[in-house]
């Protein structure tokens, strides 16, 4: 029997600062039953780590749940759902072999790593308007627009639209994370209406670049066959193109405003950062696995098997903490302590593990990369304002707003 008591993921006091919980069980109970949230908690690194390559844990939750909704549900929420079980991360080899080789056409590494010069222009003219403006609303004026610009451009839309992906990547988030609080009660009609209006958006996206190809990724997967001649569909091109929309600008709003919240937190590394903008990349690898965007990956149990002695059936669902495993002390000297030099290997699980590792992790790492040293350089004394709050969800850390002063 475990000898922690359990505790509400959702809860304001683990929302706030669930480290404490964590650590408990990994010492305790490191296959832990979450009762309150009807999931198995598996928190130590080595274990997160094993699942990730664990067939008996299926990467496929949507299907199961459109299964055991009631049919007057399923005929409301039904589209959505099958918007967001055409992703990549939600799917299982062979399926998720087949997208993410198709996929991999347009994240090509060295394309990837070309766009920090344009990253770079659009983080000025972010800062110019932030500055000019005198608001102090980090999270809404930079770290919001920014990587939906990124997508925008990357998709070959106008920059003016990226107000729209920002919306869109909201409402979806409410599902994909799994949001509590006030949220909780409209999260499915909110983001039903959100997937109705991105697919009519991308769907007149994907014509106009049928017709008129350019460099931009919807025409790179457009004419992106393989060997054999296999395509993405349209319905799994909008598929790829909603999940990169919503994971890439969801998870880079968050670092960017977590970076903050962690090097106003722990000031000797701000100025360290500040002296040294070379040890970026380190901070970047350092905030990840500090304060990532991302605290929990959802499996569902395809098997039953047995897990260091506790015996998990098919049907249930598996949490992989990576917030934990992060701070797990067998793995990482000092866990708990942020230090921007810290040695990238052990490599932290922020993005995941093995073949459902992030498919924009590189992006997310080049913004970050690329906005944090402008930002410090711009705002000099760059200081957070008030109280910071996190949201209440199961799956993603994100602050509630992020207020900041300068100068």
């Amino acid at each position: 029997m475990s000898t922690v008591t359990d505790q509400d993921l959702l809860s304001p006091e683990l929302t706030e600062d669930p480290f404490a919980y964590f650590a408990r069980l990994r010492a305790e109970d490191h296959v832990h039953w979450a009762e309150a949230n009807k999931a198995w908690l598996l928190t130590r690194y080595d274990d997160v780590v094993a699942a990730y390559a664990d067939p008996r844990l299926s990467s496929d939750r949507v299907r199961p749940l459109l299964g055991v909704l009631p049919p007057e549900r399923r005929a409301e929420y039904g589209p959505m759902l099958e918007t967001i079980g055409h992703w990549m991360v939600v799917t299982d080899p062979p399926a998720h072999t087949r997208l993410r080789k198709l996929a991999n056409h347009a994240f090509r590494q060295q394309r990837v790593n070309a766009m920090g010069a344009w990253i770079g222009e659009l983080v000025d003219d972010l800062l110019d308007d932030f500055t000019a403006s005198g608001s102090d609303d980090f999270l809404n004026r930079i770290a919001y627009p920014l990587p939906a610009a990124v997508i925008a451009r990357m998709m070959g839309a106008p920059l003016q639209d990226r107000d729209k992906f920002q919306h869109w990547s909201d409402e979806l988030a409410l599902v994909a994370f799994s949001a509590g609080g006030e949220d909780r009660a409209s999260r499915y009609t909110r983001a039903l209406a959100g997937v109705r209006e991105l697919q009519e958006y991308l769907a007149q996206l994907i014509d106009r670049r049928r017709r008129e190809p350019g460099e931009d990724m919807i025409s790179l997967l457009l004419a992106g066959a393989d060997e054999s001649g296999d395509h993405l569909d349209d319905a799994e091109l909008m598929a790829l193109c909603s999940l990169i929309l919503f994971a890439g600008h969801e998870t880079t709003t968050n670092l960017l405003c977590n970076a903050l919240v962690a090097l106003d937190r722990h000031p000797a590394e701000l100025a360290r950062l500040r002296d040294d903008p070379s040890l970026v990349n380190r901070a970047v690898e350092e905030v990840l696995r500090y304060e990532g965007p991302i605290k929990i990956i959802i499996r569902w149990v395809v098997e039953d098997h047995d897990r260091d002695g506790r015996t998990v059936k098919a049907g249930d669902r598996v949490f992989l903490v990576q917030q934990s495993a992060n701070r797990d002390a067998g793995t990482f000297g000092d866990p708990d302590r942020f230090d921007i030099g810290r040695p990238t290997q052990p490599l932290h699980v922020g993005f995941g593990r093995g073949i459902h590792a992030c498919l924009g992790a590189q992006l997310a790492r080049i913004e970050a990369r690329v906005a944090l040293p402008k930002i410090l350089g711009r705002l000099g004394g760059v200081r957070v304002l008030g109280d910071v709050t996190w949201r209440p969800n199961i799956a993603s850390r994100a602050v509630t707003g992020l207020r900041v002063g300068h100068g």
